[in-house]
């Protein structure tokens, strides 16, 4: 597939300021409240949403303004559909004693959590992968895999390296809970397990983890707050830096035809695709999620052109699986427009905005967004799968 890139802007180079307070908006409805940021949500009627941070002042810092990239639809960020109310917290705990097992799975679920019990490390891993928990309760000694291998492959994958973890342990040693700490495990618990003690700690646990994380609760990638922290860090550094915004094109017939829990799976889909772009020198360093179908993944001038055809071509390859085979075979679906009426729609496809230091300085993040957004418009003005390069210079 040959992608076009390389649109030459014309426009002239703009330095944009921080943003700045702005007043609280009036909404008909009372606003959503991201746990993991302070990201405020106002739904609108034009599919739509306003979005910033609540600052301690209690005025509404506008991040977005009329662009696109922090939030859409009205959906909180990084979710995918409707806000809704957090439902229970969900566990997986993985012990070799059966009846240990049952009876820890049976009192946490008294206390109202969703458990799903394993037997061995390997189902562990597997099950974490396949739906990630809210936090994962792992024995040391397990066939397959030990809770302490568990542990180092999380911290290894960029999409659950933030899941919390708590080792159960009948070796309470002081050399056995630093190891486990130094793997990453968020606690260490030795047993016989006082019920109650873990109880508490996993509440502790998933208390802190919903405060103080700054992870997307759908993919786990790294959230807004991490990707301002990146982009401003290699700004100031004065470091090679090249910004792709990632979008999701035909996104919204894909929901509407398929639902939202199918559009989950899109979303999680492309965001394996953006992580598989860190390893084996693929050219990414960082990727992280926006909220709803916006990506960012950084890179360096010098890697962002096949980086960005890589993404392309490896979502490409896996967009088909999400569909039907009658709408494989189509090439498209039906679904209405935002006009209510019935039209036929492309498979999904993949834009990307690339801005980058290559050929004139960027002053900080919000230019950056501003840049990004641009870019990434005039992408989807094109067919398919497609990248474009700021061309510009100072």
């Amino acid at each position: 597939m040959s992608v076009p890139h390389g649109e030459d802007l014309k426009r002239p180079s703009i330095q944009y300021p921080r943003p700045t307070p702005s007043n609280v908006k009036e909404a008909s409805s009372q606003p959503t409240l991201n746990a993991s940021a302070k990201e405020l949500f106002w739904p609108s009627s034009d599919d739509s949403s306003s979005v910033g941070i609540l600052g301690d002042d209690g005025l509404f810092y506008d991040l977005a303004g009329d662009l696109s990239i922090f939030g859409k639809k009205g959906y909180p960020s990084g979710m995918n559909g409707p806000a809704l109310e957090r439902g229970p917290a969900t566990i997986l705990i993985a012990d070799d004693l059966p009846d240990l097992l049952q009876a820890l799975k049976e009192t946490l679920e008294r206390e109202g959590f969703v458990v799903t019990a394993v037997g061995d490390g390997q189902s562990a891993l597997d099950a974490i992968r396949s739906n990630p928990p809210d936090i994962a309760v792992l024995d040391l000694k397990m066939p397959r895999l030990t809770g302490f291998q568990v542990c180092s492959a999380l911290r290894e994958d960029p999409l659950l390296e933030n899941l919390p973890v708590i080792i159960l342990s009948a070796s309470g040693t002081r050399d056995s809970k630093v190891a486990g700490l130094d793997l990453g495990a968020d606690d260490f618990i030795t047993k016989p397990v006082d019920v109650r003690e873990l109880l508490a700690r996993i509440r502790m646990i998933l208390k802190r983890s919903r405060q103080g994380i700054d992870a997307n609760p759908l993919t786990r990638l790294p959230g807004n707050l991490a990707i301002e922290s990146r982009i401003e860090r290699a700004v100031a550094d004065d470091r090679p830096l090249a910004v792709l915004y990632v979008d999701l094109n035909q996104f919204k017939a894909y929901n509407d035809a398929y639902g939202y829990d199918e559009g989950d799976q899109v979303l999680k889909g492309l965001a394996r695709v953006l992580v598989d772009q860190l390893r084996g020198g693929a050219g990414a360093e960082f990727v992280g999620h926006i909220g709803g179908d916006d990506f960012i993944v950084l890179s360096t001038p010098d890697k962002m052109e096949p980086l960005a055809q890589r993404i392309c071509d490896a979502f490409d390859a896996v967009a088909p699986s999400f569909y039907s085979e009658e709408d494989r075979a189509r090439g498209a679906i039906v679904a209405k427009d935002r006009q209510g009426n019935a039209k036929e729609f492309p498979l999904l496809s993949v834009s990307i905005g690339i801005c980058h230091n290559r050929d004139r300085r960027l002053a900080g993040f919000a230019q950056v967004a501003h840049l990004g957004a641009e870019l990434k418009k005039v992408a989807k003005g094109k067919p398919g799968s497609a990248f474009v390069i700021d061309r510009r210079k100072d």
